[in-house]
């Protein structure tokens, strides 16, 4: 049995749902929210505020780890925020934690990624940071499009449709891999498609993610229908097998 404690923007409608449909029997999730209606960035700002306190609560339920799954908030100050996020819940609650943007890079680099196209909810304010924080972290972003979105409600209720036809449209012979951004868009159902479609890994937030909450826990070996990534937990990184 493991469990996995989630800090959740308060808007946000999706993230828990696609946990609870990927997760295995034996892992539960155990959600605290910190308050966001709005994908700015000093709304952003605001959210992060309640971190510690949320963090605190979440303890309480003794989970195995903590994560902050929203993606904006773990990459707005660039590179290294999400380690300080990191850092600041470990110390605050004693346990494990990682943040969406952490896994995010995580992810590719076990990938053996180097170079990708960026789609995401978000207006090209947020997705110019988004942008910026990848290639900070050595992840060449060949093109990047947002959707155009602040609201977040707005954006838990788009359809999974919108993922995939983004997805095919930003793709590029170059890039080696498609990121979808934002936890609170519905991307988990079209992941697979689009690898068999694409031929490339697609990655999305929540399932990166999940991914890194899994692998923190360990003991699953992985997670069918949901892409390369999920599909086998136990594989070793690329940067390992080409070391």
């Amino acid at each position: 049995m493991g469990r996995i404690g989630l800090l959740v923007p308060s808007s946000n409608t999706t993230v828990e749902p696609e946990f609870y449909r990927a997760l295995p029997p034996e892992v539960t999730l155990h959600t605290a929210r910190l308050f966001l209606t709005k994908i700015s960035p000093d709304s952003i700002l605001g959210m992060v505020r309640d971190l510690e306190a949320q963090s605190k609560n979440l303890a309480t339920a003794d989970v195995d780890v903590i994560v902050l799954g929203a993606t904006a908030p773990s990459f707005l100050k660039g590179l290294g925020y999400d380690r300080e996020l990191i850092a600041l819940i470990e110390k605050a609650t004693g346990k494990r934690a990682t943040t969406t943007s952490t896994a995010l890079i995580q992810s590719l680099e076990h990938l053996g990624v180097g170079r990708v196209v960026l789609g995401a909810a978000y207006d090209d304010k947020v997705n110019a940071i988004a942008k910026s924080f990848l290639e900070a972290n050595g992840i060449k972003v060949l093109a990047a499009e947002g959707l155009g979105l602040v609201d977040n409600l707005v954006v838990g209720r788009l359809d999974v449709s919108t993922a995939y036809d983004l997805a095919r449209k930003i793709d590029h012979p170059d890039a080696e891999a498609i990121v979808l951004a934002c936890t609170n868009w519905k991307t988990m159902n079209v992941i697979a498609q689009l690898e068999r479609e694409l031929g490339k890994p697609v990655i999305s937030t929540t399932q990166a993610t999940i991914w890194a909450a899994l692998r923190m826990i360990g003991g699953i070996s992985g997670i069918p229908g949901y892409g390369r990534l999920l599909n086998d937990l136990a594989a070793p990184s690329r940067k390992t097998q080409l070391a």
